[in-house]
């Protein structure tokens, strides 16, 4: 009996038993969300958004069926390092998904980006994740807290407004958000005569509501969320301002809140990259199965969820499941058109969405879309060294 070829038969044999459960090896995702406190509602919605599309691939992306491991962010921003660490170092996860706060997105990117784990955003807009802390790793399916903002400065001076004032809380969301509308404004031919802001979460805004008065600009752009953007908005129409200074925000004035606005929100425009009443045949699908799935309505969370799952499966497909090709899967995802249902969209060089931001406006308790304010709006990515 020749035992070297015996071994070397046995070698191959466990080579191929190796190989075989390497291919059956399941992909790991970490969702690092909110699942407790005022974001819990957006994480699910995230998580729920990301699931539905996996199911309607019969449970698996590129072939691979899919590991889920989930931790509590909490929206806390002084536990981010150590929450990423869980998913990366105990966890391993292949890819991560994550977070609503930015605060919390920064430093989970600066762990992704460390350990050179791929990490899909999946809502917080901080500019510098796709600015001056772009990785080949790091994509998004959300947005920039500029793009949903500068778009509404063109479509503002459109309407003949040619003095605007800003209020907003002072943090970088806010910040950001007014310096986005600023640039679209003053870039179009208007003028920001004063920027308004008080520290966060404050809500007594009668002082500011009142210099507003005075000021008599032809228009207010607006960045408030949640409950903030509840109060802000029944005050300013309490105040009566609405009736002579027209009042215009980022999307996420309207979104969530407009059943606690109540009357004082309705015809309020603003912009975002989504939109009620979309109505094509890919938005109108996406909602039927969610609602069906979920027993609720989709809202723009369950969109960025899904779409990190469609931008996930774009990648395994061009590498066929083979997770070890991860340089040629990111590449996949940089190049590939997502078919959203918000409508579809590429990626920049620096991973953030080629968009368009749509005009809504309130109707009962819709953000109705109007018309596009942008087309195929990208995000200026400034920092960013690829």
């Amino acid at each position: 009996m020749n035992h070297a070829l015996t071994r070397t038969a046995f070698a191959a044999a466990l080579m191929l038993a190796a190989g075989g459960a390497q291919a059956a090896d399941k992909l790991k995702v970490g969702f690092m969300l909110p699942y407790s406190g005022t974001y819990a509602a957006l994480g699910n919605a995230i998580e729920n958004g990301f699931k539905l599309y996996v199911a309607e691939q019969g449970g698996k992306l590129g072939g691979r069926d899919i590991e889920y491991f989930k931790v509590d962010d909490e929206s806390n921003p002084a536990k981010a390092a150590e929450n990423a660490n869980r998913l990366i170092k105990r966890d391993q996860v292949d890819v991560l998904i994550g977070t609503v706060h930015s605060g919390v997105a920064m430093a989970l990117a600066k762990a992704a980006k460390d350990a050179d784990t791929t990490l899909i955003v999946t809502n917080a807009g901080a500019n510098a994740i796709t600015g001056p802390l772009c990785s080949p790793g790091i994509f998004r399916t959300s947005f920039t807290n500029w793009q949903p903002a500068y778009a509404m400065g063109p479509v503002a001076y459109g309407k003949g407004h040619k003095t605007a004032v800003t209020i907003t809380w002072k943090y970088a969301a806010g910040d950001e958000a007014i310096g986005g509308f600023k640039e679209g404004f003053e870039k179009a031919g208007g003028k920001v005569v004063k920027e308004l802001s008080l520290p966060f979460p404050n809500v007594e805004f009668q002082p500011l509501l009142t210099e507003i008065a005075a000021l008599k600009p032809d228009m207010v752009f607006t960045f408030f969320a949640g409950g903030g953007a509840v109060k802000f908005v029944q005050d300013y129409h309490a105040a009566g301002l609405d009736k002579t200074i027209p009042l215009y925000g980022s999307g996420f004035l309207t979104d969530g809140t407009l059943q606690a606005q109540g009357e004082s929100a309705q015809g309020l425009l603003t912009t975002l990259h989504y939109a009620d009443g979309l109505n094509t045949p890919r938005d109108n699908a996406f909602r039927a199965d969610y609602a069906k799935a979920y027993k609720a309505q989709p809202d723009v969370y369950a969109v960025q969820g899904y779409d990190a799952a469609q931008l996930m499966q774009s990648g395994l497909a061009a590498v066929k499941g083979d997770f070890g090709k991860k340089d040629d899967f990111r590449k996949a995802m940089r190049g590939a058109t997502v078919d959203s249902p918000r409508g579809p969209f590429t990626l920049s060089a620096a991973g953030n969405p080629v968009q368009d931001i749509y005009l809504r406006r309130v109707d009962g308790l819709e953000n109705k879309v109007v018309d596009i304010a942008v087309k195929k709006l990208a995000d200026p990515a400034r920092g960013c060294k690829l």
